[in-house]
């Protein structure tokens, strides 16, 4: 059964809504390390619509570039990627395909499906409540920046059944960025 993991940048107050907005002046190589930990194993993208246009919008051209980024670039332009939208999309960057059906149960479908690869997922709040809920997702990995941003879209909103978590692992980065990782609490 393949793993699924999602990457999300958090502010100390819960807002993963905009990171573009305040998260670059953390940004580091413990951090890139991070981000490619979560995504460099695996082998299939997970995204929603305003993620994956963001993505589209941003990698393909790095590919051709000669930065730093044109490997990482390069890696995710090769991978499969499923979109997961009400609307029916059109798609211009390679191994591009919507998800079809029921998200939880095409998800589990994707999880079945055979090889080594993991499902990779960064930012796509919804779809990442959507697969908590679930109890579809193995590992959420929170980069929580020391930075209250006082609006926007939290992780977590109110209401709902409680969902009970074990942290994996953590670190702190030079910036003070904390990367915790959890995992679903399993039945005592």
């Amino acid at each position: 059964m393949k793993k699924i993991a999602a990457g999300l940048f958090i502010s100390l107050d819960g807002v993963v809504e905009a990171p573009d907005q305040w998260h670059f002046p953390y940004f580091n190589d413990e951090m890139g390390a991070a981000v490619g930990a979560v995504l460099g194993s695996a082998d299939t993208l997970l995204l929603g619509r305003v993620t994956y246009d963001s993505f589209a919008g941003a990698w393909p051209d790095r590919e051709e570039g000669d930065d730093e980024d044109a490997g990482f670039a390069k890696q995710l332009g090769d991978m499969r990627k499923i979109v997961v939208s009400r609307q029916r999309l059109s798609f211009t960057w390679r191994n591009s395909e919507q998800l079809q059906g029921d998200l939880v149960e095409a998800v589990t479908a994707l999880k079945n499906e055979p090889g080594t690869g993991g499902i990779g997922m960064s930012g796509s709040i919804s779809i990442v409540r959507q697969l908590l809920a679930a109890g579809l997702l193995d590992e959420l990995h929170l980069l929580v920046h020391p930075i209250a941003v006082r609006q926007g879209e939290r992780l977590f909103d109110e209401g709902g059944t409680p969902i009970p978590l074990t942290l994996a692992s953590s670190q702190t980065f030079s910036t003070g960025v904390l990367n915790l990782v959890y995992t679903p609490a399993r039945p005592a």
